[in-house]
């Protein structure tokens, strides 16, 4: 009687961003931790890794293109980097400087104490901030007394920040933040999507401002009871970026670079019985089989994959815009930036009408970003409200960053140095609804065997959603194969 021949289960990953590197080292951790040997392929169709984080150390300078800090108030990436063993690598933002500012008219006034992202915890410096006009500050004093939504479906962060705060928390703090966080219109942006939190402090307290109060009595008292040792913000000594090389060094035997996915196809075993189940078609005329996909693409690339085995869902996910994006890395000496705000970076309200949306001090936010003597800086230009900035060629758009962050601080030196960096069709854009398109997409996809949908463009576009959102992946086709051992 012939032996019988055995095959490993194989996994294949597509895409090499946070979520794809994530994906494949849990699948290594769990194939280690159960004893269930298994087989992960991860295609990429460029030739590096990390998607939309990427730091480049040059001379001294530590230079982020994409996000720059890791939110630790997610715990998901903190246990990741806990297993990694890189928390001696961590390092907080830098106290001195923890303050942010919004053009007003031309200059910058800085953000009041305790404001967060749409509504103040605490009212005294909003009472004093000449952010404000009388008028906008007794709307934002009488947001308690506003009668709570009663109706459960979702509207734009627009609509929602208008109706509870008014309209200049909108236009001078809501819109730049959400432009900064989301490069989006929060005309169109779902509120339940992108600001859950206060969509849920209205629903329980009846009141955004008594939510946040609540919520920071809550912090003060968990902080006390667990001697927490992380600021809210954290990244790594040698950038953002040392997470994801990181990630690449254990399971670097696993990564396929230049392999564009053109197809998937479905197998049925027959008189073949090792044969997967799926077959991907490959740019290059070459296919690899896979008993199980995860598929962390962005979604309009998904949508064609999966067009043949669920027009619904391929729909759904044609249906998430994208918008686009550069950042701008510039290099000052200390001294020609002697007088600027000490603080974390700026946003610039759509209304100022200027060509950048923000920018940041990298320099101040963390320690060791720069030589000794030097500052560094980035502005960010583009979004969903900002369009038209993308049509600049590179120059262009390296004018006007160093041209409009000269003159909202008030410096006339030119850099020493500027790197420009494009992002096309980078951040997904939750618009209303998004919430329900990602519930029926998962529903749709449920009937496909073996396939796993996760990335930015579902429940969450930070570094933290995106190691979740790869976790869970991984660990439900795990599961999968737990279950149908016998077969291997």
């Amino acid at each position: 009687m012939p032996a019988q021949v055995t095959k490993l289960p194989r996994v294949a990953v597509l895409g090499g961003g946070i979520t794809g590197l994530v994906a494949a080292y849990r699948l290594r951790e769990l194939t280690a931790a159960n004893e269930i040997p298994l087989e992960t392929i991860l295609l990429e169709s460029s030739d590096r890794v990390g998607g939309a984080l990427e730091t480049i150390c040059d001379n001294g300078y530590v230079i982020e293109n994409g996000a720059d800090a890791i939110l630790t108030e997610k715990p998901a990436v903190l246990r990741l980097v806990k297993r990694l063993g890189l928390e001696d690598k961590l390092i907080t933002t830098q106290e001195r400087f923890r303050r942010s500012y919004v053009a007003r008219r031309g200059r910058l006034v800085p953000i009041p104490d305790g404001f967060s992202l749409i509504a103040p915890t605490v009212l005294g410096p909003v009472i004093h901030s000449e952010l404000f006009s009388p008028l906008g500050k007794l709307r934002i004093l009488a947001e308690p007394l506003i009668p709570r939504r009663r109706r459960r479906e979702d509207e734009s962060l627009a609509a929602f920040v208008r109706r509870r705060l008014g309209q200049q928390v909108l236009e001078r703090i809501a819109q730049p933040l959400a432009g900064g966080i989301y490069t989006g219109d929060p005309g169109t942006l779902s509120a339940a999507a992108t600001i859950p939190r206060f969509v849920e402090m209205e629903r329980v307290y009846g009141s955004v401002i008594r939510g946040l109060k609540a919520a920071a009595r809550s912090n003060r008292a968990a902080r006390q009871a667990s001697g927490a040792r992380w600021s809210l913000f954290v990244s790594f000594s040698s950038g953002i970026t040392q997470l994801t090389d990181t990630l690449l060094k254990r399971i670097s035997d696993s990564v396929r670079y230049r392999s564009q996915v053109t197809g998937i196809e479905r197998q049925v075993p027959g008189e073949h019985p090792r044969r997967r189940l799926w077959r991907l078609r490959l740019e290059d005329e070459l296919s690899v089989e896979a008993d199980a996909i995860i598929c962390t693409i962005p979604a309009y690339a998904a949508a064609p994959l999966l067009r043949p085995h669920d027009e619904h869902a391929a729909g759904l996910l044609d249906s998430i815009e994208y918008a686009s994006s550069a950042v701008v890395n510039m290099a000052f000496r200390e001294a020609d930036l002697a007088g600027v705000p000490q603080s974390f970076g700026f946003v610039v309200p759509a209304i100022e009408r200027r060509s950048i949306i923000a920018g940041s001090f990298s320099s101040f936010k963390y320690a060791g970003r720069a030589p000794s003597g030097m500052v560094l800086v980035r502005v960010f230009l583009g979004g969903e409200l900002q369009k038209h900035m993308m049509l600049l060629d590179d120059d262009e758009l390296i004018t006007a960053a160093v041209e409009d962050f000269g003159a909202l601080v008030g410096v006339r030196a030119r850099p020493v140095f500027t790197r420009l960096r494009r992002w096309p069709r980078a951040m997904p854009q939750y618009s209303v609804g998004h919430l329900q398109r990602v519930t029926e997409i998962e529903r749709s996809l449920e009937r496909l065997p073996c396939f796993a949908l996760a990335g930015a463009f579902l429940r969450g576009v930070g570094i933290p959603d995106c190691v979740q959102a790869g976790e869970s992946a991984a660990e439900t086709v795990f599961s999968q194969f737990q279950r149908n051992r016998a077969q291997y």
